[in-house]
């Protein structure tokens, strides 16, 4: 999310050695959100989260409004977005595929 100001403003950054450009929006308590936080973590990746759940409704929705316009695609979380493109949902096999295109 080039340059967004509401997930500036959100977003809660996570310190890892290797860089995508991850940005991951995810609710509080989805157990497949915690599993993707905790495999990029495991992968020593650096990205940035906001649980939607947790920030005023206005900002939610101007954050599904980006996603829809920008990706095409349903929503659901957790959605995962990096430099080499996203995923929609908790699926490691993906998250590998964007790994070895951008070498996470």
């Amino acid at each position: 999310m080039e340059n967004n100001a509401i997930v500036e403003k959100h977003a809660k950054d996570i310190e890892g050695e290797k860089e995508n450009g991850i940005v991951l929006i995810t609710l509080s308590t989805c157990m497949w959100c915690k599993k993707c936080k905790r495999y990029l973590q495991d992968h020593k990746m650096k990205y940035k989260y906001i649980d939607v759940d947790l920030i005023p409704s206005e900002d939610k929705a101007k954050i599904l409004e980006y996603l829809r316009e920008n990706y095409q695609s349903r929503i659901s979380y957790p959605f995962l977005i990096c430099d080499n493109g996203f995923v929609v949902g908790y699926d490691t096999k993906k998250y590998e595929e964007l790994m070895m295109a951008g070498e996470m």
